[in-house]
């Protein structure tokens, strides 16, 4: 059964909304600390390849702000669902990709600089296409009209996030690499190790957190989470086959078109829905899911590697 109604679980107190919680804080150290061992293995030539062929930046953003949205728009108008789920699913694919995207590409040995490069671009895009895509979409499906808000994303909350969880963690694992190399080589493993630990811990306490809800009942739910991830990521391997990019360069498209901010959907979520339980089991499914698909493919990719070395 999927759940309905008002929640009897509120993620986030009226008075919080300003500050951070210490669970938030450690997390986004953490995710800062994973981004900073993802720039030890880059150099800025590898920026400056991407910035000389923006076509694979556009196939990036691509699944992201068109083809996910649109897709679910229309899942929602043929799918019926509750109002409630198919307006989360439609806030889902309306945000950017997540940080989280960039150390799932950097393991599946995509190419990580155009991983970076997307969701630079894409957290600034989303300032007005997340609202825009939203808003339309909402409105244009009849189970979900009345359900339209004045969508309001806090401009400065998503600069600070792109710059103390990437700019600033990037930059000085790009200074480390380059002028200490002595250090970089003997931090880059441990650290590495430190970033596959972390994302195996977010699954584990994604899972405790939200125990309450794992019920036979919430399988229906997860099937829509696990079918809407996938077509994320079939998105985003449709489009570059479409653009023609290289193997590496697809791999990042695949997990950008596929990883969402989920984190985003949820703060939007409290604030804008006052935390209804269908809109919250949706975006925290979310949030677990595709670290779990994000990571498998990466295995798959690093293993499929390793059987062409031999």
């Amino acid at each position: 059964m999927i759940l309905r109604g008002r929640p009897a679980i509120t993620l986030w107190g009226p008075g919080r909304r300003q500050g951070m919680t210490t669970s938030q804080l450690v997390l986004s150290l953490v995710l800062a600390t994973m981004v900073f061992s993802v720039a030890l293995e880059l150099r800025l030539e590898d920026f400056r390849r991407v910035a000389q062929q923006p076509r694979a930046v556009v196939c990036g953003l691509i699944p992201q702000f068109i083809l996910l949205p649109v897709g679910t728009w229309a899942a929602t108008l043929v799918l019926d669902l509750p109002p409630n789920v198919e307006v989360a699913m439609i806030l889902v694919a309306s945000c950017p990709g997540g940080s989280l995207s960039n150390v799932i590409t950097h393991f599946g040995r995509g190419n990580t600089a155009l991983s970076v490069s997307v969701s630079a671009v894409a957290s600034l895009i989303a300032l007005v296409a997340t609202p825009l895509n939203f808003a339309w979409m909402v409105a244009a499906n009849p189970a979900t009209a009345d359900w339209l808000k004045q969508l309001e994303i806090d401009p400065s909350g998503i600069w600070l996030s792109l710059l103390f969880l990437l700019a600033v963690p990037m930059a000085l694992g790009l200074l480390v690499a380059a002028q200490a190399p002595g250090v970089t080589q003997r931090i880059r493993k441990p650290l590495a190790n430190f970033s596959l630990f972390a994302l195996l811990a977010f699954i584990v306490i994604g899972l405790v957190k939200e125990r309450q809800l794992l019920t036979l009942g919430l399988l229906p739910t997860l099937l829509i989470v696990v079918l809407h991830n996938a077509s994320g990521l079939f998105f985003g391997w449709i489009t570059s086959l479409a653009f023609g990019v290289s193997e590496r360069d697809r791999r990042a498209v695949m997990i950008e078109g596929g990883m969402q901010n989920s984190g985003l959907a949820l703060g939007i979520i409290a604030v804008q829905f006052h935390s209804d339980l269908g809109m919250v089991v949706i975006a925290s499914l979310w949030g677990i899911w595709h670290i779990v698909s994000g990571l498998a493919l990466a295995f798959y990719w690093r293993h499929k590697d390793a059987r062409s070395a031999h």
